[in-house]
């Protein structure tokens, strides 16, 4: 048995020569040494990627909107009638500012629709209709907002509006480009289409941009600009970062 045992003992360190020999480190016997540590670092990686997982999972949750939505006039309200907080958001397809507040805050925005604890009036405006070659892109997106409504892509349309923003002083886009974006979002309506060219909601629209342009409570430094954001009927600071985290505070 001892000469057994130191054949044995033999053949490993040959083994363990040869694998040294080309650069390799031998492999410990039992869970002990390399092994023991590789699978702590194994099951380490399991829990941390199940955490991963779970934050990801639960962020998309959130984001995805899940609230009601509906028009009234010229205003679309998303989001619980009983929120305990309420936004106003006036804003303008076209204003470069206005794409930077959406990119900004718009998952926190859904994420407190969807939680309950804010509705949002969103105001359209076009206050830079001269800005387009031809004049009227502001109001003509605005109407093809409002027609997303009835259409059921409202959520969706608002967010591609912005993501296909066309410079000032360019063309803007077509009717059919913005029937275009909202069949790509899920529009199945019948009157979709005719909704969108037929610009119905023009008239509405240029009186709620004047109407804001002279409502003093909008007004900065004397003059309406977009966006304006209202809390609870009160117009934050835009450089103000926390003004939602803040508005939702315990709420």
């Amino acid at each position: 048995m001892g000469g057994a045992s130191r054949s044995e003992k033999q053949r490993r360190q040959a083994a363990n020569q040869r694998l040294a020999a080309a650069g390799i480190t031998p492999k410990q016997s039992g869970p002990s040494g390399g092994t023991r540590i590789a699978l702590i670092v194994v099951a380490a990686v399991v829990v941390v990627a199940g955490v991963i997982g779970y934050f990801v999972i639960h962020n998309r949750q959130s984001t995805t909107p899940n609230y009601a939505v509906a028009a009234n006039g010229t205003v679309v309200t998303a989001g619980k009638t009983d929120a305990p907080v309420t936004v106003d958001v006036y804003e303008d397809y076209l204003c470069p500012v206005c794409e930077r507040f959406e990119s900004r805050y718009a998952d926190d925005v859904t994420a407190a629709l969807n939680d309950g604890k804010i509705k949002v009036n969103y105001h359209s405006t076009a206050i830079l209709d001269s800005l387009t070659t031809p004049p009227g892109y502001s109001t003509l997106a605005a109407n093809a907002a409002l027609c997303a409504v009835p259409a059921g892509i409202w959520p969706a349309y608002h967010k591609a509006l912005y993501d296909q923003q066309p410079a000032e002083r360019s063309a803007g886009l077509t009717a059919q480009q913005l029937v275009d974006i909202g069949t790509e979002a899920g529009a199945t309506s019948p009157d979709w289409a005719s909704c969108v060219t037929g610009n119905g909601n023009a008239a509405a629209i240029t009186a709620a941009t004047k109407a804001a342009i002279a409502n003093p409570a909008l007004l900065t430094n004397g003059q309406f600009g977009t966006p304006t954001i209202l809390v609870d009927g009160k117009k934050i600071d835009l450089n103000d970062s926390k003004w939602l985290s803040n508005a939702i505070a315990d709420k």
